[in-house]
Formats: C-alpha cells, sequence, structure tokens
C-alpha cells in the first residue's frame, strides 16, 4: 500500500460518520453490565441496531460488527491487526511472543515454523494416536456409570495435544490440571475482558486469588513440559523439537519466552476450545439420540465390524456434518476482537486509528437472516446441495486469511473421530443434577455435563 493509498483512504474514513451508539448503556459501565448478565443474547440483538455499532465498556469506546461479510472484511483487512479486549485479557496467559497474540514479522516467522506439524499431509501420521485416545475413552467408560464431561473431554483433548505435538508421556494429572485452571483463568480473563477495571482485579478478594494461583498453575505446567524435554536430550519429530531448534529473524535461536508462549499456545487455548468441542459434541449425542443412530450406522456402514480409524473419517459423511452442526450453534470462540491500525472504513462508517473491534461468531452463525431453522440442530444443512445457500463468512469456525487456525485440518480430524467412536459404543444419558446450560467466559462449554454410560 502506498502512502497516497494511505492518504487517501483516511481522507475518506474522515468524511464518512461514526458507527450509531447501541442502546442500553449504564453510566459508568457503559454495556459492559449487559456483557456480564447475557452476553449472548446481547451480541445477538445487536444486528438489529445496525452493521457496525458502537459500545461502551466502561471508559472505552469499541466497535461491533454483526454481519457475515464485514466479519470477513475484518479477518481479511490489513487494516486490522489480533488486538483489542480479548486479546489484552488473555495477555497474562498467552504473553505477547506467541504465535496467537504476534502481527507482522514475527506472526509470518512462528507460523512458517509450526505449521509444518499441521500440514494436510502430516495430519495422517498423527491418526494412530488419536485412534488409540478416542477408543481408549469410549473402552474406560464402563455402562451404568457416571462421567463428568468436562474432565473427559479435556483429558482427552489435553492427551492427543501432547502426545502428537509435544510427544508428552504423562499427561493424565495435567490434563486435570489443565482443566481446573483453565475454568477458573478464562473465566476472570472474561470479566476483566468486558469490565477492564484493573487496580480492582488486584484486590485480595477470592476470586481474584483463585485465578492468580490457576494462572500460575498453567505457566508452572508448561515450564515442566519444556525442561524435561531439554533434560531428556531426546529430539523427537514434533513441535516441541522444532520450537526448541527455531531461529529469530537474526539467525539466533528464539528465546525462552517466546518458546514458553508457544507451547502455552499450544496447550491451552487449543485444548480448551477441542475439550469445548467435545462437551457440546456429547451433549448432542444425549440430547439428539436419532443422530447418535445415525453415526453409529455410518461406522458400521464404512469399518464394518472393526474399530473405526482415522483413515474412515473422510467417509463418514454425516458424523463429520453433526460436528459442523455443533460448532455452529455453540462455538467455542464465540467472540473475537481486533484493532485498527490506521483509520479506514468498514461498513459505510468511519473507524478511527486505534479502535477496538468485536464480533461475536456465535451471534453470526445463529442468525436468520443467514439459516433457515437458525437454531434448530439440522446437520443436513451441511450436505453440498444446501451448504451453498449459507452466506460467505457466516460459518468460520477456524477463521479465515492468515489468522486462520493452523490445527484446522488436526481438530476437525480428532474431534470427527472421537465422535465416532463414543456414538458406535456407547449410548449417553444426562443424569439428576447435570446441567447442560452454556456457561460463558473466554469460551462455551456447558456448565457441569454429568452423563449416565448405556451400552449400546
Amino acid at each position: 500500500m502506498t502512502v497516497e493509498s494511505v492518504r487517501s483512504a483516511a481522507h475518506q474514513a474522515a468524511e464518512l460518520s461514526d458507527p450509531p451508539f447501541a442502546g442500553g448503556g449504564v453510566p459508568g459501565l457503559g454495556h459492559g453490565l449487559k456483557l456480564v448478565r447475557d452476553p449472548l443474547g446481547f451480541l445477538a440483538r445487536l444486528r438489529d441496531e445496525g452493521d457496525v455499532v458502537r459500545l461502551k465498556l466502561g471508559p472505552k469506546t469499541v466497535y461491533a460488527v454483526t454481519t457475515p461479510a464485514l466479519t470477513g472484511e475484518l479477518a481479511l483487512s490489513p487494516d486490522f491487526k489480533i488486538d483489542g479486549p480479548l486479546w489484552e485479557s488473555l495477555e497474562g496467559l498467552l504473553g505477547k511472543e506467541g504465535v496467537a497474540t504476534a502481527n507482522g514479522s514475527r506472526h509470518r516467522r512462528q507460523r512458517r515454523t509450526i505449521q509444518p506439524a499441521f500440514r494436510l499431509d502430516a495430519i495422517p501420521g498423527y491418526g494412530p494416536i488419536m485412534e488409540e485416545e478416542a477408543h481408549a475413552l469410549a473402552e474406560r467408560w464402563k455402562p451404568g456409570e457416571t462421567i463428568d464431561a468436562t474432565s473427559e473431554s479435556f483429558r482427552v483433548a489435553v492427551r492427543i495435544a501432547a502426545r502428537c505435538l509435544l510427544r508428552g508421556d504423562f499427561m493424565d494429572e495435567r490434563a486435570e490440571r489443565l482443566s481446573v485452571a483453565l475454568a477458573t483463568v478464562f473465566r476472570g480473563m472474561y470479566r476483566r475482558m468486558v469490565i477492564p477495571a484493573g487496580p480492582f482485579y488486584r484486590l485480595p478478594l477470592p476470586a481474584h486469588r483463585a485465578f492468580d494461583r490457576a494462572l500460575a498453575d498453567l505457566h508452572l505446567l508448561v515450564d515442566e513440559i519444556v525442561a524435561e524435554r531439554r533434560a531428556s536430550g531426546q529430539k523427537p519429530d514434533d513441535l516441541l523439537t522444532a520450537l526448541l531448534e527455531a531461529k529469530d529473524e537474526n539467525g539466533a535461536p528464539i528465546g525462552e519466552q517466546e518458546i514458553h508462549d508457544q507451547v502455552v499456545a499450544i496447550l491451552t487455548p487449543g485444548s480448551e476450545t477441542v475439550a469445548s468441542t467435545i462437551m457440546w459434541l456429547l451433549q448432542v449425542l444425549t440430547e439428539h439420540p436419532e443422530h447418535a443412530d445415525r453415526i453409529r450406522e455410518e461406522v458400521e456402514s464404512v469399518a464394518g465390524d472393526r474399530p473405526v480409524a482415522f483413515s474412515d473419517v473422510r467417509q463418514l459423511t454425516h458424523t463429520n456434518n453433526v460436528v459442523v452442526e455443533a460448532m455452529r450453534l455453540r462455538p467455542a470462540v464465540w467472540i473475537l476482537t481486533r484493532r485498527a491500525v490506521t483509520e479506514t472504513a468498514l461498513g459505510g462508517y468511519r473507524i478511527p486509528a486505534g479502535a477496538d473491534i468485536v464480533y461475536s461468531p456465535y451471534a453470526i452463525q445463529r442468525d436468520a437472516r443467514s439459516y433457515d431453522g437458525n437454531l434448530e440442530f439440522d446437520p443436513d444443512r451441511w450436505l453440498p446441495e444446501r451448504a451453498g445457500d449459507v452466506p460467505k463468512y457466516a460459518m468460520s469456525p477456524f477463521s479465515v486469511g492468515n489468522r486462520k487456525c493452523p490445527s484446522d485440518h488436526f481438530s476437525m480430524a480428532q474431534l470427527s473421530l472421537v465422535t465416532a467412536a463414543v456414538a458406535a459404543r456407547r449410548r449417553l444419558e444426562q443424569v439428576p443434577g447435570s446441567d447442560d446450560t452454556t456457561r460463558v467466559g473466554i469460551t462455551l462449554r456447558p456448565h457441569r455435563l454429568l452423563l449416565r454410560v448405556l451400552p449400546r
């Protein structure tokens, strides 16, 4: 982009009007109180107020984007970068030097380091591990027992990530630690995002102390993993070895903090989002037994009497569609933010330089303007003859452009394989005390999903 084009864009943006303010703000807190009390409903209703609207979060003005086309433009335009309230709230977890939060040349160099582990032709190499973990999950659940879907989902997600990408062989106890800590950390980070009252969170209140302990344990867990690998002297062909041997822009080894932040980005947001999606898939198998039956029949038609394998996943059309539909209705990542690099225009409105922009995949993916039967669980909407009816960018579970999640194929493979393995061998039902209503934090998951295992 030339200097002249930048000046022209800035001049054009300056002549545009500002977006309207959303209604319902509270003096001092703005819309932060609504985002705490009913975040999903509040964001879903914003499109009725405009394609772009302004919000107040405490003293800050934030711009909310509500249409699929504009979220695609936001993700693809160089005028916006990864930043804003979400990433600021995650900074204590993800750090400033990992691929999740980096921008520019650092981000491109980091993606080059990690991308080989997630190439499409590399994914089959993880197949035996995914199969082993998926079948071990279903086999471990004995008929008649009650399982806690939160801990079970985290265990399988962390073990697959660790065994495939970090070659970890020590993850049972650590998966449990990760599950407990992440629940506390992501809930606290969400509060810090919607009500940015920094000094308040330093008060020695019980919730704040619990957050600090959980965050410290997460970082200690990562330090343990890196230290154990260094002490072993082993160099397996995995992502952690690639990080330990990576070079920076000057050809020198990358720093310890960057290694730490990269491993955090592999283990924590990745495990949190995959585990949350597995929880919703287990909930789907209980709420929609007809689809669980269709998955079992599909597995039998593809695999026969043998256990479902990684090589079968591409043929499991209905299973894959169930996964996509679950991610549409209950996206683990339900809110995202960007920051304007320069004064620019979006949706016909002026966006000042440095402005924070927020949008909600949850709201976009449930909008009746984009989906017939928008709140119905309908996996068949993803059949080829119907999928073309969905507007572009109305379903982007792994984002788009240079911020597209590098592990999209890896994640889809394990989600489909776990779903197929469980549905083929077990039936599930909720028990008294289970609560599958949505718990909102940085990610979405059921409050407390307790399931009784029944034999097929």
